[in-house]
C-alpha cells in the first residue's frame, strides 16, 4: 500500500506561513523552501526516492546510477504541436509533474524507460523511437465503475519529448483525448524549487492510498474554493465495493466532530485503510477545516494559482 500525502505539504506550508507573520502569500512563497521528507509523498518526493533506490543498485547494474535521471512534465497541453517545437522556456511553463527516465540503446535502436511513481503507474513504460518491440504502446491504466483511462507514450519527431496521451471515458459520455509533454532531452534539475513549489498552490487536494497495482483503495479529495469551507469526498473499498460519501469540512472545525454514527464509522475505516494511527485522519480533517476557513489565505492561494495558469496558457 502506498499513501500519497500531498495534504501534509499543504498543511505544513500553511503552518509556516502563519508562523512567519507574513501577510502576503506571494512574497512568502518566493522564499519558502518546500520540504521533502518521508511524509511528503508527492511526485517529486517519490521520484527522488526512486532515483536514490535505483542509484543504489549501481553495484549490480554498472552505469545505472549515471543513466537514470528526473524528467519534467507539462500536463494537459492544449496545443501539443506548438509546445514540443522548442525546448521549455522557464518563464512560461508550469512543470507540475516529474518522472524518472533511463535512456535505451538496443542494437542501435533508441528508446527510453519511464517510471512514474507520482501517478502510481505500476509498470515500467518502454518508449522506442521506432515504436517496435519492446515498445509498450497503449495500455489500460484504470478502470472503475464510471471511468476508464488508457495511456500511451511516444516520442516527438525530434525525440526531445515523450508525448503522453490519455484517453478517458466517464460513464456513457464521449471519449476525451488529452496530451502531456515530458521533456526527456535533459535532466530536470529544479524539481523542488519548481514542481513542488507550484503544487503548493494547486486548487485541488487529495490524500490517497493505492495498492501495488496503482489502484485507489482509500482516501479523500476536494477542490479548494473561494468564500466557502467546502466539502470533501471520502472513499474506500470494502470487498471490491467502493464506499463513497461527501462530508462538510465545517463539521470538523470543532473537536469532537459533529458527525453521525455512519460518518464516524466511515472515517475510522478510511483511517485504517490509509495506514494511519487511530484518530489521525480526524486530526488532518480538523486542521484542513481551519486552513480552508482562512479566507485571506485561500483567496491569495487561488489568485497565485490562476496567475500561474494564465502565464502557461498564454505562452
Amino acid at each position: 500500500m502506498l499513501c500519497t500525502l500531498i495534504l501534509y505539504s499543504s498543511l505544513r506550508f500553511y503552518e509556516e506561513f502563519k508562523n512567519s507573520k507574513e501577510t502576503n502569500l506571494a512574497h512568502f512563497i518566493r522564499t519558502y523552501q518546500p520540504p521533502i521528507t518521508p511524509e511528503h509523498h508527492t511526485c517529486v518526493g517519490l521520484g527522488l526516492t526512486l532515483l536514490d533506490r535505483l542509484t543504489a543498485l549501481d553495484h549490480r547494474f554498472k552505469g545505472l546510477a549515471s543513466g537514470v535521471y528526473l524528467v519534467s512534465c507539462e500536463e494537459t497541453v492544449d496545443d501539443i504541436t506548438s509546445y514540443i517545437h522548442d525546448d521549455p522556456h522557464p518563464s512560461s511553463v508550469e512543470k507540475e509533474h516529474v518522472m524518472v527516465a533511463l535512456k535505451l540503446d538496443i542494437a542501435g535502436r533508441k528508446g527510453l524507460l519511464l517510471l512514474d511513481p507520482g501517478y502510481h503507474i505500476a509498470r515500467v513504460v518502454t518508449v522506442m523511437e521506432d515504436e517496435l518491440y519492446p515498445h509498450t504502446g497503449w495500455f489500460m491504466q484504470t478502470q472503475e465503475e464510471h471511468c476508464r483511462k488508457d495511456y500511451n507514450y511516444s516520442f516527438s519527431a525530434n525525440s526531445n519529448y515523450v508525448i503522453w496521451k490519455v484517453k478517458e471515458r466517464r460513464g456513457d459520455g464521449p471519449e476525451k483525448l488529452s496530451h502531456s509533454a515530458v521533456f526527456v532531452a535533459r535532466p530536470f534539475l529544479t524539481p523542488v524549487d519548481v514542481t513542488e513549489r507550484r503544487n503548493l498552490v494547486y486548487n485541488f487536494r487529495s490524500l490517497l492510498s493505492r495498492d501495488t497495482k496503482g489502484h485507489l483503495t482509500a482516501g479523500i479529495y476536494f477542490p479548494v474554493l473561494d468564500n466557502t469551507v467546502g466539502k470533501f469526498t471520502l472513499f474506500y473499498d470494502v470487498n471490491d465495493v467502493k464506499k463513497r460519501e461527501k462530508m462538510s469540512f465545517s463539521d470538523f472545525k470543532t473537536m469532537p466532530n459533529m458527525l453521525d454514527k455512519k460518518q464516524q464509522q466511515m472515517i475510522e475505516e478510511c483511517n485504517k485503510l490509509l495506514g494511519f494511527r487511530s484518530g489521525e485522519l480526524y486530526a488532518i480533517l480538523h486542521n484542513l477545516a481551519n486552513l480552508l476557513s482562512d479566507s485571506s489565505f485561500i483567496s491569495q492561494l487561488l489568485l497565485i494559482n490562476r496567475d500561474i495558469n494564465d502565464v502557461a496558457e498564454n505562452n
